[in-house]
Parts: structure tokens; sequence; C-alpha cells
């Protein structure tokens, strides 16, 4: 009798230890990689607490589908070489769903927040139109929906592009008068501008269309995760808790 009492604890605890019979997720501690200054949808508060929009709805989606996970704060480009390299499982950055990141292999969710990608300039410039920027030099930040923007208009318009890794830095190019424009996601850049007290405008009407930013994979292994994310993104959409994270940091 003793001797199946122990067979049957072994193998409970065999079954532990692979997460066999565990709730969603298997068990899995899922690696997900994010940008580190994007605000409102990732940025450090001053409690140095690593909070946004991407982090919370995260957080929610989890609870809600009973998978652990573990977000990396790692900035835009080095987010999306761990994905790459499966190093990551997902990445939650506020990355633009487009037909060129599909075709290079992303797997994208539901679409989560539409946004739209606007030229900003010093608070001081005299710039109020594409055909302004004709002989000047623009920032974006790279491999983003803005530097898409910007590169899809510089031959129309006539000005050059320079590439930076992240966004204050990017910023700090134009306040610094060495760039006239940036480019950059609407509701950051409204959040940095009003919160940072930065000199910088936006000028009406130099925006882009609208578009969705979505949770990537680029590994079938996390399709697991990338299902999940839809679920809960639909659960917390209808139980209001999606509304109020948004209102949580953009109202």
């Amino acid at each position: 009798m003793k001797k199946i009492i122990a067979l049957l604890l072994s193998v409970a605890m065999v079954a532990t230890l692979c997460g066999c019979g565990s709730s969603a997720g298997g068990g899995k501690k899922w690696i997900i990689a994010t940008d580190t200054v994007f605000k409102p949808f990732e940025y450090t508060n001053e409690n140095n607490e690593f909070v946004g929009i991407d982090v919370d709805i995260l957080d929610a989606i989890a609870k809600d589908q009973g998978f652990d996970y573990e977000l990396q704060s790692l900035g835009w480009d080095a987010a999306v070489a761990a994905i790459q390299s499966g190093q990551a499982d997902g990445m939650i950055a506020g990355a633009t769903i487009t037909q060129e990141r599909k075709d290079n292999g992303w797997q994208f969710s539901d679409g989560y927040f539409d946004a739209t990608q606007t030229f900003v300039v010093a608070a001081d410039s005299d710039i109020t139109s594409f055909a302004d920027l004709t002989g000047k030099n623009v920032a974006v930040k790279n491999a983003t929906a803005g530097a898409d923007f910007a590169n899809s208009l510089k031959d129309t318009y006539g000005f050059t592009v320079s590439v930076f890794e992240d966004s204050p830095t990017m910023y700090q190019d134009v306040i610094m008068g060495n760039s006239a424009a940036c480019v950059e996601d609407t509701p950051i850049m409204a959040a940095s501008i009003k919160e940072g007290d930065l000199p910088l405008r936006i000028p009406d009407g130099m925006e882009s269309e609208a578009a969705p930013y979505g949770f990537a994979i680029m590994n079938d292994n996390s399709k697991e995760l990338l299902d999940m994310f839809n679920a809960g993104l639909s659960n917390i959409r209808h139980n209001g808790t999606y509304q109020e994270i948004l209102d949580k940091y953009l109202k």
C-alpha cells in the first residue's frame, strides 16, 4: 500500500513539474518583450514602476486567461530582435499591424488600439505642411510605422530622413534644431509633449491614416499565447476593463 501511495505521489510531482493538467498557458511562463519609453503605452513612472496601456492590457489579459508571463523592457529594436531570435515568445510595444510586417513573418493579434502617425515640429517652427519640409531633414525611429510614413513621403516632398533608436533621442534632435521634424505615433507624441513639457507641437493635417496596434509573435510555438491574447482581449473589452485602462491613461 505504501508503495502505491509513493508511486502516486511521484506521478503527481512529475505532473506538477511539467505543467501537465495546469490551467490555460500550460504552466509555462511566457517571455514578452516591450519597448522602454513609449508613453503612455509603456514607460517608467515617478515611483520607478513600469506602467502604461500595453502593460495594463497584458496584465488584465493574463489574469483573464490564467497564464504567467515575464515582461522584459528592452527597447524597440532589441524587442524585435528578441522575438525574431526566439529569446522572447511575444511582443507588445505599440506595434502597428502592417502587411509588410506580416510578409516578414510577424503574426499579429486582433488590433487593440487604432493610432495615427504624425509629423512633429519645434514649438516655434513655421512648418505647417509637408511642402514646408522640402530641403530639410526629418528624424524617425528605426523600423517603425512612423519611419515608413516618412519614407513614403520623402521623395514627393524632397526631404531627407535620419534614423534613431529611441523616441527621446529623436525628439531632442528636433528640439536642438538638427532636424526640422520627427514622426511619432500621435497619442504617444501628445502625451510626451504634455507631460514632459517638450517645446514641440503637432501641426494639423500632417498625420497618416489610422492603423491598429497588435500583439505580435514570430514563431508558431507561440500560437497558444496569441490565441489567449485574442480571447482575453475580447473578454476585457466586454467586461469594461479595457475601457477603464484607456481612461486611466488618456483622459
